[in-house]
C-alpha cells in the first residue's frame, strides 16, 4: 500500500545496488527518493527479510549525490555570473521607472540585489574554497600511507617528551619536601563551587574554547542522519554501507555514547554512564585550568590534576580526517583512537560537519540538549529513523524521570554536609541555590509521607498506593511552586553542583583520613554510615546477598550521585502542565517509594525534528498499526497531514511459504476467547493444550508459543503439568520456557538451536522443540527465528496492556480529551487496540527472516477476525490469512503443508488426528 507518495522520483536503474534488487526494493527506493525530493515525512515499512536496510541506503544515498550535483551546478551557474559582472537582474526588474510592492524606487531595488548576489556568490567562493581545501586533505591521507607513519612516529616522541618531564616534576617535587597534609588542601579546591555569576543564558561554550580554530567553524554540508535503537543494529548498518556501490565514496561517522567510545581505561573502570560523563568533563575542564595556571606564575604552588591523554586537538583532528576517509563502524573507531591516542568520542564530533551520513543511537537525536552537546545541526537536514515501531515509546522514556526516597534523601545528607563542611567558602549567591534544592529536596520526601533527617528505609508509608497530579498541582501541595524551577536546573547546569557533589562522596565517603579536625571526621563518617545504611537497606529490600566490605565501599561510592538523577526530575517539571503527569508511587517505606514524572504527549519533543529538517523518514519492518505515528506523533507535532507519505510493501517469499490462520475454535469446539474473565477457566486452558499437542505431531523443528504475560504462561504451564498434557507434548518436543533474567536468554536459545539440529538429524518420536514465550519479553523482539527455529509461531489470545495501570489510564484520558475520535471510536479505545496489534505482529514477525524461509502462524482467538482488528496486522499477512471457524478444516490446512515438500526436502510425517 502507498498513499501520498511524492510525484518526483527517479528513472528506473538509477540505483546503485550489489545485485539485482527485488521489485519492492526498487518500489522502496523510489518511493523514499520521492519523500526525500520532496521534502516530506514519511511512514515506511518493510518486512524483515526484505533488505530494507540497503533499500535505505542505496535510495537515500543516490538522492544525496543526485543533490550534490545539483547544488554543485547551481553553484557554478552563479559563480560564472557573477564572475562575468552580470548583476543577474531580470528586464522587468532592470525597467527604468518601476518600483517594489514597498514603494522603492527601482534604482534601490536594484542596489539591494546586486549586494544580495555579490554577498552570496562571495559565501559561494568561500564554501568553495573549504571544501576543496577538505577534498584534498582527505584525498592526500587516502593515496599518501606515509603521513600515517608520520603521525605515529611524532606520537612516540610526544609520549617520551611528556614522561621525561613528568620524571622531572617528580624529582622537583620530591626535593621542595612539601607537606602532605597541605597537599590535601589544595587538591580540596576543586570540590568548591566557582562564585555563580549571573541567571542569565549565555551560550555554553565547550571544552574546546581554547583550542578552536578555523576548522571548528566548518560548514555542516547537506547530510543525512540515521539512527536506530541499539549500537549493534547501528554496526550492521555501516557494514551493509560498507559492503554496499557506496562504501567506498561516501564521507560516514559512527556516533556514540562515552561509555562506547571511551579509551581511557581509567575512566572505563567506572563503569557507569553518568560517572564516565562526568570524569571525561573534569579531565577536560583540568586540562584548561592546567594551561591558564602555567600563564599565573604568581602562584605559589599549583596542583597537577588528571589530564586526559587521548584529549589530544591535534590527533583528534587526525582521527576526524581518518573517519572520513573511510567507513568505520564503532569498534572499527575505537580501535584507530587506541592506536592514535585520539579521543574516538570527540574526534568523531569534529567529523559531523563534513559527513555525508552520521550513523547516531535514538537518544543522541531525540533529547535537544543532547542533540545540541554533539553538535548536530538538523536545519534542512534529512533524518532516517530505522526499527521505529516503538518511537512514541522511546521518546516518552526519553523525557520521562523517575526518583526513588532513598534517592532524595541521600541527595539532602550529602548536600547538607556539603554546604556545612564549605560554607565559609561559598559565595552568597551559590548558598542561595543549594538551600533551594536543599528545600525542594524536604518537601519532595514530604509528598511521599516521609523526613529527609530520619533513614527512608525504616520511615513506613501509612497510606500506599499510587496517585497521579497534574504538574500545577504537584508543585502547589509541595509548596514549592514560588520557586523558579528553571533558574534552579540552569543553576545545576552551570555550576557542575552534582559533580561537585560526586567528588565530595568520592573523596570522604570512604576513608575519613584526608579530614583533619574532630568535628569534620564525625561530619565525614555520619554520611559515611548515611551511605552504607542505604546500601544495606536497598540489599535487604531486594533480597540481594552482603557483598564483602571493600566491594560494598566501591558499590557505594559508584551509585552515591543521586543528584544527577534528582536533577533530570527537576529538569521534567518544566514541561507544560498539560503535557505530563507526576505519579506518586508509595510503597512500604518512603526509600521504596517514588516520584515519576510521566510524559504524555512526545510529540512536543519531536516537533522541532520535523520543523527544521528538510525531510523525516520513519522506518521499520512492522510498522502497522501507523495511525498512532500520524495521529499522536505528527499531527501533534504540528505536521501538515499533505506532507505526510505512507508506504508499505509486500514481502519477497511467495505466497505459499507462509499459512497465517486466525483459529476461532479448538479441537473440542470450545469457542477461543482469551479475555481476562476466561483465560483462568480450566476448559480454555485444556483447548490450549490439546491446540498445541496436534501442532506439534505434525509441525517438524521448532514452535514458539507466545503468551499474554509471564504470569499467564506459568499458570498454563501448572495447568497442564497436573492434566498430563504437559507429558504429552514432551514426547513429541523437548518444552523451554522464556527465562525472566536477561543473561538467561542467550543459554536458552542456544539449547533450543541444538536439541531442534539433533533431532532432525537422528529422526525418531522427538520432532523438535517447544519455545514457550512472553509477548513484550526478551524473544519478542530482536530475536530471529528462522528457518527450522520456527516453522510455526502461535499467539494465545490478545495481549491486550493492563487498562488498571494508573499511567495508562492517564495517557487515556489525555487521548480522550485532546484527539478527536477515529470511526466512532474513542482515541483511548484506539490506543488500547494499537499496543495489542503492535505487540503481536512484533512477535509473529520473528519466523520469516529470509526469501526462502516458510512458516506457520496461529492467531488463537476469534477476535482477531473482527474488521478493526483483523485490518492492523501487516499487509503480507493480511493478504494471505484464513479465518477458520472450526480447528479441523485449519489442522488440514496445516497437514497439507507437510506433505512432500520441495522448498525443505523433507518427508511427510506421520500424525495422530485431532484428539
Amino acid at each position: 500500500m502507498e498513499s501520498g507518495a511524492a510525484a518526483v522520483g527517479p528513472v528506473p536503474g538509477r540505483f546503485p545496488f550489489p545485485y539485482t534488487p527485488y521489485r519492492i526494493q526498487e518500489q522502496f527506493m523510489e518511493a523514499l527518493y520521492g519523500a526525500l525530493e520532496a521534502g516530506r515525512v514519511g511512514i515506511f515499512e518493510s518486512p524483515t527479510g526484505t533488505g530494507k536496510s540497503l533499500s535505505l541506503i542505496c535510495g537515500a544515498l543516490a538522492w544525496l549525490r543526485d543533490w550534490e550535483e545539483k547544488r554543485r551546478q547551481e553553484e557554478e551557474q552563479l559563480l560564472a555570473l557573477g564572475a562575468g559582472g552580470q548583476d543577474g537582474l531580470s528586464p522587468q526588474q532592470a525597467r527604468p521607472g518601476s518600483a517594489d510592492t514597498a514603494g522603492q524606487p527601482d534604482w534601490v531595488t536594484a542596489f539591494v540585489q546586486r549586494k544580495e548576489e555579490r554577498d552570496m556568490v562571495d559565501r559561494l567562493k568561500e564554501e568553495q574554497i573549504r571544501r576543496k581545501k577538505r577534498e584534498d586533505r582527505l584525498e592526500k591521507i587516502r593515496q599518501n600511507v606515509q603521513l600515517k607513519y608520520a603521525a605515529k612516529r611524532k606520537r612516540c616522541e610526544d609520549d617520551e617528551a611528556k614522561r621525561l618531564l613528568q620524571l622531572s616534576k617528580e624529582a622537583l617535587s620530591q626535593g621542595a619536601g612539601e607537606d602532605a597534609l597541605d597537599q590535601l588542601d589544595h587538591n580540596e579546591e576543586e570540590l568548591i563551587l566557582a562564585e555563580y555569576e549571573s541567571d542569565d543564558e549565555k551560550k555554553v561554550v565547550s571544552g574546546l574554547e581554547e583550542d578552536d580554530d578555523d576548522d571548528l567553524e566548518e560548514e555542516h554540508v547537506t547530510k543525512i542522519y540515521y539512527c536506530s535503537r541499539t549500537h549493534s543494529q547501528l554496526s550492521q548498518f555501516v557494514h551493509e554501507v560498507q559492503k554496499s556501490p557506496f562504501g567506498k565514496d561516501t564521507r560516514l561517522v559512527s556516533l556514540g555514547s562515552r561509555q562506547n567510545l571511551c579509551v581511557n581505561e581509567e575512566v572505563r573502570r567506572l563503569g557507569a554512564l553518568q560517572l564516565i560523563n562526568d570524569r571525561c568533563m573534569d579531565m577536560q575542564k583540568n586540562k584548561h585550568e592546567k594551561k591558564s595556571n602555567e600563564e599565573n606564575e604568581g602562584k605559589k604552588r599549583r596542583v597537577s590534576r588528571t589530564v586526559c591523554p587521548f584529549y589530544s586537538f591535534e590527533q583528534m583532528q587526525f582521527l576526524r580526517d581518518e573517519v572520513l576517509v573511510e567507513v568505520k563502524d564503532i569498534e572499527q573507531l575505537v580501535s584507530l583512537g587506541r592506536e592514535t591516542k585520539a579521543c574516538p568520542y570527540y574526534g568523531s564530533r569534529f567529523a559531523i560537519p563534513a559527513a555525508q551520513l552520521v550513523v547516531l543511537p535514538y537518544q543522541m537525536l531525540l533529547h535537544e540538549p543532547t542533540r545540541k552537546a554533539a553538535g548536530i545541526k538538523l536545519k534542512d537536514q534529512v533524518v532516517i529513523i530505522d526499527e521505529a515501531h516503538n518511537l512514541i515509546d522511546t521518546i516518552t522514556c526519553i523525557h520521562s524521570a523517575e526518583v526513588s526516597g532513598s534517592q532524595l534523601c541521600c541527595a539532602h545528607s550529602q548536600l547538607s554536609q556539603y554546604m556545612e563542611r564549605y560554607r565559609k567558602r561559598l559565595k552568597a549567591k551559590n548558598l542561595m541555590y543549594i538551600k533551594q534544592i536543599l528545600y525542594l529536596l524536604e518537601q519532595f520526601v514530604a509528598m511521599l509521607g516521609g523526613n529527609v533527617n530520619q533513614n527512608p528505609g525504616s520511615q513506613a508509608v501509612s497510606q500506599t498506593g499510587t496517585v497521579l497530579k497534574s504538574i500545577n498541582d504537584f508543585l502547589f501541595q509541595s509548596q514549592i511552586d514560588n520557586i523558579n524551577l528553571f533558574k534552579v536546573q540552569r543553576y545545576c547546569e552551570k555550576s557542575l553542583i552534582s559533580r561537585k557533589l560526586f567528588g565530595f562522596v568520592e573523596r570522604y565517603g570512604g576513608s575519613a583520613s584526608a579530614v583533619k579536625t574532630n568535628k569534620e571526621n564525625q561530619k565525614v563518617a555520619g554520611l559515611q554510615d548515611f551511605l552504607l545504611t542505604l546500601q544495606q537497606g536497598s540489599d535487604k529490600e531486594a533480597g540481594a546477598p552482603q557483598s564483602p566490605p571493600v566491594e560494598a565501599e566501591h558499590d557505594q561510592l559508584r551509585t552515591a550521585s543521586p543528584l544527577m538523577q534528582i536533577e533530570g526530575f527537576l529538569s521534567a517539571l518544566t514541561n507544560a502542565n498539560q503535557d505530563g503527569r507526576v505519579i506518586l508511587n508509595k510503597q512500604g517505606t518512603v526509600g521504596q517509594s517514588s516520584l515519576k514524572f510521566l510524559l504524555l504527549n512526545p510529540a512536543v519533543h519531536f516537533a522541532k525534528v520535523v520543523e527544521e529538517c528538510r525531510a523525516v523518514i520513519i522506518a521499520g519492518g512492522t510498522m502497522q498499526p501507523v495511525a498512532d505515528f500520524r495521529e499522536q506523533l505528527l499531527c501533534c507535532a504540528g505536521v501538515d497531514p499533505a506532507r505526510i507519505v505512507e508506504f508499505s510493501c509486500g514481502h519477497v517469499i511467495p505466497p505459499e511459504n507462509i499459512l497465517p490462520i486466525i483459529l476461532c475454535s479448538g479441537p473440542s469446539n470450545q469457542q477461543l476467547e482469551f479475555t481476562y474473565q476466561t483465560r483462568d477457566l480450566p476448559q480454555m486452558m485444556d483447548e490450549t493444550g490439546r491446540i498445541l499437542c496436534n501442532l506439534c505431531n505434525v509441525i517438524p523443528g521448532g514452535v514458539v508459543c507466545f503468551f499474554p504475560s509471564y504470569e499467564y504462561e506459568k499458570q498454563v504451564y501448572g495447568h497442564w503439568e497436573k492434566t498430563g498434557l504437559l507429558s504429552r507434548l514432551a514426547a513429541r518436543k523437548k518444552i523451554f520456557q522464556e527465562p525472566k533474567k536477561a543473561n538467561q536468554v542467550e543459554q536458552v536459545l542456544v539449547e533450543y538451536a541444538k536439541c531442534i539440529k539433533r533431532c532432525s538429524q537422528t529422526g525418531g518420536q522427538m520432532t523438535g522443540a517447544l519455545l514457550l514465550s512472553v509477548v513484550g519479553g526478551k524473544m519478542s523482539e530482536g530475536i530471529n527465528f528462522s528457518d527450522d527455529l520456527g516453522r510455526c509461531v502461535i499467539m494465545v489470545g490478545m495481549p491486550y496492556p493492563n487498562i488498571k495501570s494508573p499511567e495508562l489510564q492517564e495517557k487515556m484520558t489525555w487521548l480522550d480529551k485532546t484527539m478527536p475520535r477515529a470511526g466512532g471510536q474513542a482515541p483511548s479505545r484506539v490506543l488500547i487496540e494499537n499496543l495489542c496489534m503492535k505487540a503481536v505482529n512484533q512477535s509473529i514477525g520473528r519466523a520469516i527472516r529470509h526469501q526462502k524461509d516458510f512458516a506457520s502462524i496461529l492467531l488463537l482467538d476469534h477476535r482477531y477476525a473482527r474488521p478493526a482488528i483483523f485490518n492492523k496486522l501487516p499487509q503480507w499477512i493480511r493478504e494471505r490469512t484464513q479465518v477458520k471457524p472450526a480447528f479441523g478444516s485449519a489442522f488440514a490446512e496445516l497437514r497439507k503443508v507437510r506433505t512432500p515438500c520441495i522448498l525443505c526436502h523433507c518427508s511427510p510425517l506421520s500424525s495422530s488426528g485431532p484428539f
